[in-house]
């Protein structure tokens, strides 16, 4: 997401405390680390992760984007160099994995989501669950992949109506219980539909036992994993996402 602040419409559609996003502006080190970006994941095509300056600006740099191939197709026709995240794509082991973006209906028009477990030999692996809540599918992929890093959104968002569409605290806790390395929580305090703050989650940690396992970065802090790469891993499950009606019925309302 690279709109500067107040670019995009708020999210928060119902109950109140609704503001125009981002929230804040992207730090000074966030925009250094930019300039040496050679490739794009993209997990989905929502605005707050992909949203019209990020398009532009992977155009004008003739980026590579490697994408599940739910997204891959729409992606496409946006004009971008696009290959399919799959295993030995990057030189990493990789799964993608399916996951729910909230519950029922809501979770349903959110569109079809799915999670990166990366693995190169010589790094840490890394499980991205993507915007997700706590499924069969997260809570398996933590046991069977037994990820040295967990990224995990870490907001709450709840549009007002519909519930979460994103862990709530308590799924965060059972998230970072699962876990058997290191989480670090996202999403935080940039959009108007993500009411958790860092402050209230760091102690909600602290309470339960689990803060030395969790990092919960300010924006613009540098989080350096000096952990040995996890050699072990599970035979990797490759299970194909079906877009179906969903995709085509939710692909419209990705905003670029």
């Amino acid at each position: 997401m690279l709109s500067e602040p107040a670019a995009m419409p708020g999210f928060k559609m119902f109950g109140g405390g609704r503001r125009r996003n981002p929230l804040v502006a992207m730090p000074k080190q966030g925009e250094e680390a930019l300039a040496d970006v050679t490739g794009v994941v993209i997990t989905h095509e929502h605005p707050d992760h992909f949203d019209k300056p990020a398009l532009q600006w992977i155009r004008e740099r003739d980026l590579p984007v490697w994408a599940n191939a739910v997204d891959a197709k729409n992606l496409r026709r946006k004009g971008l160099d696009v290959r399919l995240l799959e295993d030995g794509a990057l030189g990493m082991r990789v799964e993608v994995v399916p996951s729910r973006h909230g519950r029922g209906l809501l979770g349903w028009l959110m569109g079809p989501v799915a999670g990166y477990y990366l693995a190169h030999p010589d790094e840490p692996s890394v499980y991205l669950t993507g915007d997700s809540i706590l499924t069969a599918n997260v809570e398996d992929a933590l046991a069977r992949l037994q990820p040295d890093v967990v990224v995990a959104p870490a907001g709450s968002a709840n549009m007002g109506l519909g519930g979460d569409i994103l862990f709530s605290v308590d799924e965060l806790v059972a998230l970072t219980r699962g876990a058997p390395g290191t989480v670090i929580f996202n999403h935080l305090e940039a959009l108007d539909h993500c009411p958790t703050r860092r402050d209230d989650l760091r102690q909600r940690m602290v309470d339960e036992g689990l803060a030395e396992r969790v990092h919960i970065p300010d924006d613009g802090a540098e989080v350096v994993i000096d952990a040995p790469p996890n050699r072990s891993h599970a035979t990797l499950q490759q299970r194909p996402l079906s877009p179906g009606l969903q995709k085509w019925v939710t692909a419209p309302l990705s905003g670029t």
